[in-house]
Parts: structure tokens; C-alpha cells; sequence
């Protein structure tokens, strides 16, 4: 009998990877949450990792594939390994380290998507790799593998009650690796003992179910770390010979079981959900999921398309003691094979979450705050269940926190009763900026009003008054300085070697910049006195300010073409009034039940021409008000309305007649709305 939810509750996750030392601050602490980005290029998961995955609390993100690959569009052809060279459509090598030393700087750990049970698949003949490799059927002199190097098995696997036929025959015409070969094993373990050295924290282990799991703790074995952390795909059916639970002893291993009751649940009734850690893998050995690339679209679990109640089971799943648990961030699709938006053959643009083709999952005020959830209650048990026996749940989590989850059509309004402190509490779910808040009594009872499919969260770590700290990604440190650089001269990697003061020089070729905005880099040097620094691409070419060094100082100073200008050009505060100009600036106060966004929409094209589909999306960073900005040429006069939408397109308009509108002979103007 495996071990149950709330038997486990307090267990911490063994193969769990350690929680890396925060070098960014976090209101939400730092745990062992995972954020999975699919296919976000290297240069994008490095901004990223400053921007929201580090100051969220996210313990670590996983990233796809790195080898190099077949060539094209179909995100399927970055799990074709034709080399293990780092050179993938999703950056060069360069690219990769940058990455890893970025998360790093911001206290989070990179899990790399490790593809490593077969080659390219034998249907797609021979050509060159993303990174300029040539292969052919049987044949990776990249590697190099060769006719012997694969198992013997040449047919596609059509059987899998047989474990042979799994574990030997082809997925769906890939080269399956002879993992049974010393050879073979010891060219695995290179690969992943070259991503160890560039400072990757895990594994994650694609199509393990395929390996038998004594080859794969006898690669483990060869690694240079043999205890890092790694999860293994292993897809469990029942009847089937090959199970989960064979694969504990090297790792941890994806419960699929976990989000296909999480999808059965939330489209049935959710007060089963106390059990759902019953007959699976033990809470230590458990990596867990809403859904993942494959699952989302294969239909076998949730996905964004669940709208609200998609954001319901991540909120659960973050609450809930069972499992490491991990967020899964991709792009919208309709064809199921379709690569990342604007990808080509070789190469996938930066991602960009003001594009809504991109999910963006992390930045999702319900997701930060259940991450920082997640990471206030560790290590307590569930307390205080209460359901109604349909889709309404309530718990806590010891003393340290209580979520009430509504998984209905219609606002529920109850006293919980709680294990809490007495105190005002912040609502994480509502906000990032503690607007919502509930009082606990001292007797631990709150009165609570939860929207039709909402949630909301109370923790310790969060209370009003002082419970959340300032924004951590700009922290006011008199001790730095942060360095800016401009991209400008299209170098693959920057770098800054630099002294503070009379002190020591850093080792050529310096320290790593990440990027930090649209053309610029930038890195946070301690530093109380004076910088003296020269840039460089980690190649030998330099920017050293023909022969004489820069020399820095102040809490933030950028570099660009031989000139050094004091403050963050990053920072949208600091923008020349000429580039604010030419902007329509629209603001609306209005609420919103969990699943719906704010557009406006509009009669010139810019804003959809009344189509709601086609107008713009405001942001809800500043909820309850909703907010854009778009460039409008001067003096157009429009009219416009605001709509809220859901992500099955069903569409709420504001009453009232149409507004007005006319830009200025400035090229602004501002627009501060109530919804009505």
C-alpha cells in the first residue's frame, strides 16, 4: 500500500532538489516549487528568471531540450537528438551557460529536459542538426553512434503489455539507443556531466518508461554528481508491465495518475480531492502535475483551455502536501504539433508575454501567490477539512495557512473556521499587493465571500501591514551598483571584468550579464567604492573603451557606445518624454471573476474594429484596475467600450453608450475609466 496524502503530508520530498540560497529577495521565500517554460529560448528563461520566476519563489524551471536536433517548426523535433552538442533552436551554447548563471544569480536552479532514450527518428532520413551536424539513419558522427549503438529492434513498438517491445522497438520511429551498452551509457552520462559542469541543478528524464531502470541508475552512476536530482517521464497504465514505481530507487518519478485525477475531479466534484494522494507514488518520490506539453494536448489531463478551473487545480496543487509540485508555462495552440509562435526550422523568437500567444502561466497573480503559499506551509499538515460534499473545499495547513477553494457556477459566502493566529491576513489569491484582505478572529474564524470558481489563500508569510515586501527585482541597496550594457554590437555573450576600488580583478573573462531589457544586459556588482571595468564577449573581443577602462559608480549606471550615463535605462520611469508621446493610455476600474481578462475594443482598427477577439488586452497588474497602453497616431478621435472575456471567448460588455476619445496634438492621451 503506497502512502497516503495526508499520511505523507509532512514528509519532505527526498529526491526533492535542494532549495537554492536566494541571491534575488522574495516576498514568497524560496521552496522547491518548479516552473516548467516550454520552449522558451535561453536569452528569455535568463530575463525571466530576474523578472518574476526568482522574485515569485520558484525553486528552480525546467527547460526543454538542449542537444542540438532535427531541424523544424513542430515543437516534436527539439526531442530528435541528432548531436549533444548545446547548440538547439533555442540558443547557442553561450546562450545556455548565460542562462544558468542568470537563474543562479536570481536563486533559481535550471532543470534541463534531458532526451536521452533514442536519436532522431529513422522516417526522417539524413540532413544537418540545428547545429550544422550531418546524420543519416544509423549514423551520428556527432556523437558519434553508430549501426551497433542501437537496439536490435528495427520495427516501431506495438505491443506495450510486452516489456521487451517497450524497452527495445522504436517510439514512433525513433533510433532507440542500446542503454544496455557501457559505450552508450558512458556517451549519456558525458552529455549530462557537460551540463552538470555548466551548472544545470536536475533532470529531468524524457521517455523513461523506454529504459529499462537499471540502465538508467547505472548512467546515474557514471555522473559526476550521482545524487543530483532528477525526475523520470514514466507514464503508468494500468495492466501494463512496466510501472512507476520501478524507477524510485534512482529518483523521483512524474505521477501522471495525479493530473488525470485532478481533470476527473474538477470536471466532476472536487470534495474527493482529500484522497488524491491515495494508491500512487510516495509524496517523496512524486513529481506532480496539472499538465505538461504532452498532456495538454493529448487531452489526457487539463490545460489553459480549462480557463478558470485550470487555474483552481494549480491553485490545489500548490496547497495540497503531496508532491514536488511543478507549473507548467507554454503557448496557445490549435494544431497540436505546432512549434512555439513565429518558430522556423532552426531557430524560436524570445518569448514575449505581452504577446497573448504566450501563456505565461508564472506571471499569473493566482500562480505567484500560490507559490508563496506553497512555500509559507511547507512542511505542515492539512487541518480543518470541511466540504459540502460537491465542488466547495476548505482547508488548512497546520498554523501556517487556510485555502478555501469554490469550484462552481455560483458565489459561496461562510464562515471557515481556521487553525490560524488571529491577525489580517492578505489574500494571495486576489492580489499582489495585499488590496483584498480577511480578518481572523482569535478564535480562527474569518467570514469570506469566495467567487463562482475561485479560491482564496491566507498565510503567515503574507499578512496586512507589513507582511509583503517592497518589489525584490530593484531593490535600493546603498552597497551596489548595477551595471547596464547595451546589446548593440550583437555579441553572443557579455561579459564584465571589473575591479571595486584598489581590490582584486575578476578572472578574465568576468562575470556574466543577463539580459534585463530590450537591448540592454546587465549584472549587480557589490561594490562601496568605485568600479573600474572593461566588457567583453568571452571570446576575445573586447570593449575596453579604447584602452581606458570605464569607471563606474552609483546604484545604477549604463554603458552604450564609449558613454557612461548614471541610472536604469530599464526603467520605464525614467523614459525621455519623447518616447511616452504617441501613447493612448487606458485605465478602467473593474471586477472580474477568476478566467476573465479586460479588453478594450473599438471602431479603428488599433482596437479591433468592435471585434472583441481582435481588441487589447489589459493587464491586471494593478487589479482592480485594469490597465494598456497603445500608440495611436495624434489627433484620431475613437470610439470605444470595455469587455471582459474568458478563455472559451465568452464575452461580458460594459453598459452605457459608446465612449470618445481623441488623441492629443502630442500624440497622448490618458483615459482613467469605471466599468459600468
Amino acid at each position: 500500500m503506497l502512502v497516503a496524502a495526508l499520511a505523507s503530508a509532512s514528509v519532505p520530498a527526498e529526491a526533492s532538489p535542494g532549495t537554492p540560497s536566494p541571491a534575488v529577495a522574495s516576498p514568497n521565500g524560496r521552496g522547491d516549487a518548479v516552473l516548467n517554460l516550454f520552449q522558451w529560448t535561453w536569452n528569455s528563461v535568463a530575463a525571466e528568471c530576474k523578472r518574476t520566476i526568482g522574485p515569485a519563489g520558484f525553486g528552480y524551471v525546467q527547460v526543454s531540450p538542449p542537444q542540438e536536433s532535427i531541424q523544424g517548426t513542430a515543437w516534436w523535433t527539439s526531442y530528435q537528438p541528432v548531436s549533444y552538442k548545446i547548440e538547439s533552436k533555442l540558443g547557442s551554447r553561450a546562450d545556455f551557460q548565460n542562462m544558468v548563471s542568470a537563474c543562479k544569480d536570481a536563486g533559481v536552479g535550471v532543470i534541463a529536459d534531458t532526451v536521452i532514450n533514442h536519436m532522431a527518428g529513422a522516417d526522417t532520413g539524413s540532413g544537418a542538426g540545428t547545429g550544422g551536424t550531418n546524420y543519416s539513419v544509423d549514423s551520428f558522427p556527432g556523437v558519434p553512434y553508430g549501426y551497433n549503438d542501437f537496439n536490435d529492434c528495427r520495427a516501431n513498438i506495438s505491443n506495450y503489455g510486452d516489456r521487451y517491445n517497450v524497452q527495445n522497438c522504436r517510439l514512433s520511429s525513433l533510433q532507440d539507443l542500446r542503454t544496455s551498452s557501457d559505450y552508450v551509457r558512458g556517451k549519456i552520462a558525458g552529455y549530462m556531466n557537460d551540463l552538470l559542469s555548466m551548472g544545470v541543478a536536475g533532470f529531468r528524464i524524457d521517455a523513461a518508461k523506454h529504459i529499462p531502470a537499471s540502465d538508467l541508475a547505472a548512467i546515474k552512476a557514471k555522473l559526476s554528481n550521482p545524487d543530483v536530482y532528477w525526475v523520470q517521464e514514466v507514464i503508468g497504465a494500468g495492466g501494463e508491465p512496466i510501472q512507476p514505481s520501478e524507477y524510485v530507487g534512482s529518483g523521483d518519478v512524474h505521477e501522471f495518475n495525479y493530473g488525470r485525477e485532478l481533470k476527473s475531479r474538477f470536471d466532476g466534484q472536487i470534495k474527493d480531492l482529500r484522497s488524491i494522494g491515495d494508491n500512487k507514488l510516495p509524496s517523496d518520490k512524486a513529481g506532480v502535475f496539472v499538465d505538461n506539453h504532452d498532456t495538454e494536448r493529448n487531452g489526457e489531463t487539463m490545460n489553459y483551455k480549462w480557463g478558470a478551473k485550470y487555474k483552481l487545480a494549480n491553485a490545489f496543487m500548490l496547497s495540497w502536501p503531496y508532491g514536488s509540485p511543478s507549473v507548467y508555462s507554454g503557448y496557445t495552440w490549435d494544431n497540436k504539433d505546432a512549434g512555439a509562435p513565429g518558430a522556423s526550422a532552426a531557430s524560436v523568437p524570445d518569448a514575449n508575454c505581452a504577446d497573448t500567444a504566450w501563456v505565461c502561466t508564472q506571471r499569473w497573480t493566482e500562480i505567484t501567490g500560490m507559490v508563496g503559499f506553497h512555500n509559507a506551509v511547507a512542511g505542515t499538515s492539512v487541518t480543518n477539512w470541511w466540504d459540502d460534499g460537491n465542488n466547495h473545499i476548505a482547508y488548512g495547513r497546520g498554523d501556517r495557512g487556510y485555502v478555501t477553494i469554490n469550484n462552481s457556477a455560483s458565489a459561496v459566502t461562510r464562515t471557515y473556521q481556521t487553525s490560524l493566529p488571529a491577525g489580517t491576513y492578505c489574500d494571495v489569491v486576489a492580489s499582489k499587493d495585499c488590496s483584498k484582505t480577511y480578518t481572523v478572529s482569535a478564535a480562527g474564524s474569518f467570514q469570506a465571500t469566495v467567487p463562482a470558481y475561485g479560491a482564496l489563500a491566507l498565510d503567515v508569510k503574507h499578512l496586512s501591514g507589513g507582511g509583503v515586501p517592497t518589489d525584490p527585482t530593484d531593490p535600493a541597496d546603498p552597497d551596489s551598483t548595477t551595471v547596464f550594457y547595451s546589446t548593440g554590437k550583437q555579441w553572443n555573450a557579455y561579459n564584465v571584468h571589473y575591479q571595486v576600488g584598489s581590490g582584486a580583478w575578476t578572472s578574465v573573462p568576468g562575470a556574466s550579464m543577463m539580459p534585463a531589457c530590450t537591448g540592454w544586459v546587465s549584472k549587480k556588482i557589490d561594490a562601496d567604492a568605485t568600479i573600474t571595468a572593461a566588457f567583453n564577449n568571452g571570446a576575445g573581443t573586447w570593449d575596453n573603451n579604447g584602452g581606458k577602462n570605464y569607471v563606474l559608480t552609483g546604484a545604477a549606471v549604463a554603458v552604450s557606445d564609449g558613454k557612461v550615463t548614471a541610472g536604469d535605462p530599464c526603467d520605464d520611469g525614467s523614459t525621455p518624454p519623447a518616447e511616452t508621446q504617441d501613447d493612448a493610455a487606458f485605465s478602467v476600474n473593474a471586477s472580474t471573476v477568476w478566467g476573465q481578462s479586460v479588453y478594450v475594443v473599438g471602431s479603428i482598427p488599433a482596437l479591433g474594429n468592435w471585434a472583441p477577439a481582435s481588441g487589447v488586452r489589459l493587464s491586471a497588474a494593478t487589479y482592480p484596475v485594469w490597465k494598456a497602453t497603445i500608440d495611436l497616431p495624434a489627433g484620431t478621435s475613437f470610439e470605444y467600450k470595455y469587455v471582459k472575456r474568458d478563455a472559451n471567448g465568452n464575452t461580458v460588455w460594459e453598459g452605457g453608450s459608446n465612449r470618445t476619445a481623441t488623441v492629443g496634438s502630442n500624440g497622448a492621451v490618458t483615459l482613467n475609466d469605471s466599468w459600468r
